[in-house]
């Protein structure tokens, strides 16, 4: 690549001396909390609703947890599922597993009994940790069906007192007999196995992607990945000592892994958790514990936007909002700017990419392309080369569209005992991202689709985020996707999946004549549907590809 117009990296010139200083991060999440809890072992490492977990604790906790899987036969390398919502179990238990030298699996919760068996099944996994409803209701029998000897059960109601109703709307469950109780278990007062702490270069994570394209995949996301990313985090973003970062994205996404919990042990911060997403429930923690950062989906500023109870004061202490995940419209940074002040800062990352690959630098705001509408995600970091790549693999000049393809060092080696995967996705250790996008001679990076949500009518292709844009400036939109469907005319026809704001009225006529007012004659969506809710991944990402198939049922 010495001679790649990319390698000349002009986005550099965009980054402040902080960003572009080498860094040295530590050789573990594990090592990182041991240093903050020799250094702040009484401040708050852990708020859960109404409780609290000092570092020395969590130190102290997960080192129990170390002990009792090596006790139970773990052995280093060895695969431990993790399958919680955002609670002190979900920290307790990454760090427990990897003080025993394990590799952790983080599993989404809203994976039904298939998917989990595949997971447990692909990755070989030892020992499953999940929530004591979840192991009554299937997850005993889906280990059962695979290689899992070990397994801890956790109930969410522990480390709090206040139950909200809205997300902890649960009872206890007796101990069930096959499984040890995870908070018996870190209170235990075990110490952690000696010779078992990750070296930079072990995997930490295998991280298996949403399966848009086929099976999922494992990828495996090693410390040294973590780290890095963790650490740019810490000494790119300006945060007050001890900062307070709000964990809206899940834990077990690679986001809410590496940009809130990595982030935060990295920074001696604390992590605030709200065990799942409910807009009421995030806008009392902002007011509770006045956070510093977060990240999320657009989705859900959307939803925060819509509630009834919000305003500006709930984001007064905010330093920095990232939003990652999903597709950020410009349309909601200035809607949400106007309403209760914060710039959201977009960002781009994938699995693969152990999260962001480029954001949003402190200082400035993202341009948006006057062609297409379409708000850039940011640039890429220092250590990180982004070029964009044609069908045949050749560079394309700046400006132009082609497949995004990122080399640093927080792309992951690989696919999990996928070769042949490896082999295509990671072409001589860089990553072909199969999103399209382009990026400007400043060095700001745009996404515009993924390949193969790409529209072609009548031979034309529609980009689906450009026609979303265009509808989240309606006033009524709350929510919007836009597909492809089968069109015996035109090849396929572009169909729009909307949900509206509160209170808001409109309908399908008017919808697409909006767009048809704004978009070229092929691009506007001839087929318009409102729904209550747009179907959304755990992360908030909305998935075209349920819509596709609702589409498909339906005819």
């Amino acid at each position: 690549m010495t001679d790649s117009r990319y390698a000349t990296r002009p986005w550099l010139a965009l980054l402040s001396d902080a960003q572009r200083a080498p860094v040295e991060p530590a050789d573990s999440l594990v090592h990182a909390l041991r240093r903050s809890a020799a250094e702040a072992p009484d401040r708050a490492c852990l708020a859960y609703f109404d409780g609290r977990l000092t570092y020395r604790e969590v130190d102290e906790l997960s080192d129990s947890v170390a002990a009792h899987l090596a006790a139970r036969g773990l052995e280093r390398g060895d695969r431990v599922a993790v399958l919680l919502q955002n609670s002190p179990h979900f920290v307790l238990a990454v760090l427990g597993a990897w003080k025993a030298g394990a590799t952790v699996v983080p599993v989404n919760p809203m994976y039904k009994s298939g998917e989990v068996g595949h997971v447990l099944r692909d990755g070989e996994v030892a020992a499953l940790i999940c929530s004591d409803r979840a192991w009554e209701t299937y997850l005993r029998e889906a280990a059962a069906d695979s290689p899992v000897r070990i397994a801890l059960t956790a109930c969410e109601l522990d480390f709090q007192t206040g139950n909200d109703p809205r997300v902890l709307a649960f009872e206890r469950l007796p101990e069930a007999p096959d499984a040890d109780d995870l908070t018996t278990v870190a209170r235990q007062g075990g110490t952690a196995p000696e010779g078992r702490d990750p070296a930079p270069g072990d995997i930490a994570l295998i991280s298996y992607t949403s399966g848009t394209s086929g099976t999922p995949k494992g990828a495996t996301n090693t410390h040294a990945n973590i780290m890095y990313n963790a650490e740019r985090q810490r000494t790119g973003m300006p945060l007050p000592d001890a900062p307070v970062y709000f964990a809206m994205a899940p834990l077990f996404h690679i986001t809410g892994m590496v940009c809130q919990l990595g982030a935060c042990l990295n920074s001696a911060g604390t992590l605030v958790l709200a065990y799942r997403f409910e807009a009421g429930a995030v806008l009392d923690a902002f007011a509770a514990h006045r956070p510093h950062y977060t990240v999320g989906p657009s989705t859900a500023f959307m939803a925060l936007a819509a509630h009834p109870a919000v305003t500006p004061d709930h984001f007064a202490s905010f330093v920095n909002i990232s939003s990652g995940g999903a597709p950020l419209p410009p349309a909601l940074v200035e809607k949400f700017r106007a309403g209760f002040g914060p710039y959201i800062r977009n960002g781009y990352g994938l699995t693969e990419c152990t999260a962001p690959c480029a954001s949003v630098p402190p200082a400035l705001e993202a341009p948006v392309d006057p062609a297409s509408g379409t708000l850039a995600v940011g640039v890429p970091g220092p250590d990180t080369v982004v070029r964009i790549l044609d069908d045949r693999g050749e560079e394309v000049p700046f400006g132009e569209q082609g497949e995004i393809v990122v080399s640093g060092p927080q792309v992951v080696p690989g696919y999990w005992r996928r070769p042949e995967a490896t082999a295509e996705t990671f072409p001589g250790g860089e990553l072909r991202t199969g999103d399209i996008g382009f990026m400007d001679e400043q060095g700001w990076l745009y996404v515009v689709d993924r390949k193969k949500d790409m529209i072609n009518a009548s031979g034309f292709k529609v980009w689906p985020r450009e026609v979303e844009d265009v509808l989240y400036t309606h006033p009524a939109v709350r929510e919007a996707a836009v597909v492809g469907v089968p069109d015996g005319y035109r090849g396929e026809t572009v169909k729009a999946y909307i949900s509206l704001r509160p209170d808001a009225e409109t309908d399908p006529a008017a919808l697409a004549a909006y767009c048809k007012e704004r978009l070229a004659a092929y691009k506007y969506p001839r087929l318009v549907e409102i729904l209550p809710d747009l179907p959304k991944t755990a992360s908030g990402k909305i998935l075209r590809r349920e819509l596709r198939s609702r589409t498909a049922n339906s005819e």
